[in-house]
C-alpha cells in the first residue's frame, strides 16, 4: 500500500507528515496527516485516530489543535483523516457546505449518487487503519478515536460499532444524536434514504440504547457553542449513557464556543485520557 509524503515537518522532537494514498475504498486519492512522536524512533506507540469536523481536512486538527507538544510527551501517535473523498466530479457535491466535499459523516453511503464514493466508515476502519499499522510504527493493540463534531460522532459511532478496534473513545462537542438534528437528517436521508431505520446504526444515542457498548467515553462540550440547542442532543446522549450504564464523564465548560479554541484548550486531557485507557 504505497503512500506518497506530501510534506514532512519537525515537531517536538517527532515529525509532523501529510501524505496521499490511492484509495481502494474511496477510488480516489485520498490525503491524511501522521504525527510521530519521538517515542516512535524505537518500536510501535499507541495510536489515535482524530476524526475532524465539518468543512475540515486532513490539516485542520494538525494546525489548530496544538496536540503534538502533549502527544511528544505521552508517546502518542496521531493520524488525521480527511473529512471525505474530494474532486470526485459528483454533481452537487460541493453546492453545500454540510452534505458532500468536506461531509462524509463517517459512514458508508447506500444511495445515489453518494454510495460509490462516499465510504467513510469503511475508510476508517479498514483500509486507513491497515495503512498506518503497516506504514508506520503504530501500535494495533493500543488504538483509539477521537473527534469533533461530525467527527465526534463518527468517532462515536465507530467505536461503539467496533469495539475490538478501538480501545479508547473521546468527543469534542459530537453531533451525538444526529438522527434528530437537521445536519444528521439532512446527511442521512441524502446518504442513507429516506427510511429512517437505517440510521440508527450511525446514531450513537440510538446505538446505545440498542445495547452497544464502548469504553469509558470523555465528551466535552462548550455552553458558548451556537450549535448546542439545534445539532449536538449533548442532554439526550447523556441521558441514554446513564439509563444504559454506559461509562460517561461529559463535561460542560462556560463560555467556550464550537472552534479550534475549545478543542486547543481541553485536547491535552483528552490524550491523557487516551494515554490512560491504552497503558
Amino acid at each position: 500500500m504505497a503512500i506518497t509524503t506530501l510534506s514532512e515537518h519537525a515537531c517536538f522532537g517527532g515529525t509532523q507528515g501529510f501524505y496521499q494514498h490511492e484509495s481502494s475504498v474511496i477510488g480516489l486519492p485520498m490525503r491524511f496527516g501522521v504525527y510521530r512522536p519521538p517515542q516512535a524512533a524505537l518500536g510501535p506507540v499507541p495510536v489515535l485516530f482524530y476524526l475532524a469536523g465539518l468543512t475540515c481536512t486532513e490539516e485542520t486538527f494538525a494546525i489548530k489543535a496544538g496536540a503534538q507538544r502533549v502527544a511528544a510527551r505521552l508517546g502518542l501517535m496521531l493520524v488525521t483523516p480527511d473529512t471525505s473523498p474530494r474532486d470526485t466530479g459528483v454533481a452537487g457535491a460541493s453546492d453545500a457546505w454540510d452534505l458532500g466535499h468536506g461531509a462524509g459523516f463517517y459512514l458508508d453511503a447506500t444511495q445515489e449518487p453518494w454510495a460509490q464514493r462516499w465510504r467513510m466508515g469503511s475508510y476508517i476502519n479498514e483500509e486507513l487503519r491497515a495503512l498506518v499499522l503497516a506504514e508506520f510504527p503504530a501500535d494495533a493493540a493500543r488504538a483509539g478515536i477521537f473527534g469533533h463534531s461530525m467527527g465526534g460522532h463518527g468517532a462515536l459511532t465507530l467505536a461503539l460499532k467496533n469495539p475490538a478496534l478501538w480501545r479508547s473513545v473521546s468527543a469534542f462537542a459530537p453531533i451525538a444524536a444526529p438522527s434528530l438534528c437537521p445536519w444528521g437528517e439532512k446527511a442521512f436521508g441524502a446518504y442513507l434514504g429516506a427510511d429512517r431505520a437505517p440510521w440508527a446504526a450511525h446514531d450513537a444515542s440510538a446505538l446505545i440504547e440498542a445495547g452497544a457498548r464502548a469504553p469509558a467515553l470523555l465528551v466535552d462540550q462548550g455552553l458558548g457553542d451556537k450549535f448546542l440547542a439545534e445539532q449536538l442532543n449533548i442532554d439526550r446522549f447523556e441521558a441514554v449513557c446513564a439509563a444504559a450504564g454506559q461509562p460517561l464523564t461529559l463535561r460542560r465548560h462556560a463560555g467556550y464556543d464550537h472552534g479550534y479554541f475549545f478543542i486547543a484548550s481541553f485536547v491535552e486531557e483528552h490524550l491523557e485520557h487516551h494515554a490512560r485507557t491504552l497503558g
